[in-house]
């Protein structure tokens, strides 16, 4: 198959880069696989859907960062893996899983994969896309109302209580390890394309 080309994209909540990410995989078709951090929160299983809601999904301890790492390792090794499935309405992993082959190009997206030494180590091409914080906050609103199942009560409260404090812990200081900033996200064509033009030097090289 070649060299795998594994591209880390992250940012602050909201701030598009599922837009990005969805733009590279567009450009590629058949050749590349997703793997979204979120697809890895810790299920919490022991915890009644109550205490559940209250734990802070915005810190790197909500993550089960080693299977993510692992995966990775196992896809450019050329070994499928099964990716696991989280339900934002239930606050907890599925039991379903979602077979994942390797390919030749790996985006990982999520906001805090920048924060560990070891899943950088893995990533080709670190992007990071940055976006205002009040339009952020405004898209989170929008989403986590209307796909998420959230109240904006609630979104605004967790929105203050941790997201933005873990942003200015986890996420911005990452912003130096990225090796592109791309700024107003999905929007920002020229920088998209550019990159795409890069990632496909390095698949074909």
């Amino acid at each position: 198959m070649g060299k795998t080309v594994v591209i880390g994209v992250s940012g602050g909540s909201a701030s598009g880069k599922t837009t990005v990410a969805n733009r590279i995989k567009e450009a590629f078709m058949d050749n590349v696989e997703l793997l979204s951090q979120d697809y890895y929160y810790l299920p919490y299983d022991n915890l009644a859907f109550e205490e559940r809601v209250k734990l802070n999904y915005d810190h790197p301890n909500a993550f089960d960062t080693r299977r993510l790492i692992n995966d990775i390792a196992s896809l450019k090794k050329g070994e499928s893996v099964d990716r696991p499935v989280y339900s934002y309405t239930e606050y907890t992993r599925l039991a379903e899983t979602v077979l994942v082959k390797p390919s030749k190009v790996i985006i990982v997206e999520g906001f805090m994969i920048f924060e560990n030494a070891d899943l950088r180590q893995l990533m080709d091409i670190k992007i990071f896309v940055d976006t205002d914080a009040d339009e952020r906050l405004i898209r989170r609103i929008i989403r986590d109302v209307s796909e998420r199942g959230r109240t904006l009560e609630s979104v605004i409260n967790q929105y203050i209580a941790t997201v933005k404090p873990m942003h200015d812990q986890f996420v911005e200081p990452y912003k130096k390890y990225a090796d592109i900033i791309i700024p107003r996200g999905g929007l920002n064509d020229i920088a998209i394309d550019m990159l795409i033009h890069k990632i496909k030097s390095i698949v074909e090289g």
